[in-house]
């Protein structure tokens, strides 16, 4: 069993023609369970920011405007993950196994990531052994 989790958010857009990822938030997460819960929280999170009730207090009004049907509706992809219990179990599942991990949607300009990966299986893939390739 893996106990120690090292988990991501990062937003990929593309400025004068190069990928640039920007990091939303880190967490080494002590155990499996804190690991799916600060994944979760990341992506509500991100959903909340995308997707603001328009009532709430802090927009002036007229503010926020609604996009295209053809937009996609990141929100609701990451609300989905977040409330899909055998979703949640797959992920739980892929990460005690020690495997990395990727939660990834877009819209037009954005891409949004979540990773995760166990620590155990990254201090093992360092202790295998270089593979050397003859020079010359």
């Amino acid at each position: 069993m893996h106990d120690e989790f090292l988990c991501h958010v990062t937003a990929y857009g593309t400025c004068a023609g190069e990928r640039i990822g920007v990091p939303l938030g880190t967490y080494r997460a002590p155990t499996l369970a804190l690991a799916l819960w600060w994944l979760r929280d990341r992506a509500i999170w991100i959903a909340d920011r995308l997707d603001p009730q328009p009532e709430a207090a802090h927009f002036p009004p007229g503010s926020l405007a609604p996009v295209a049907d053809t937009v996609p509706d990141v929100p609701a992809v990451l609300r989905l993950w977040c409330g899909d219990d055998a979703q949640q179990e797959l992920v739980g599942e892929q990460l005690a196994a020690g495997r990395l991990v990727r939660i990834a949607t877009r819209d037009e300009t954005t891409e949004y990531e979540l990773l995760a990966e166990s620590v155990d299986a990254l201090r093992m893939q360092r202790t295998i052994p270089a593979l050397v390739l003859p020079v010359g």
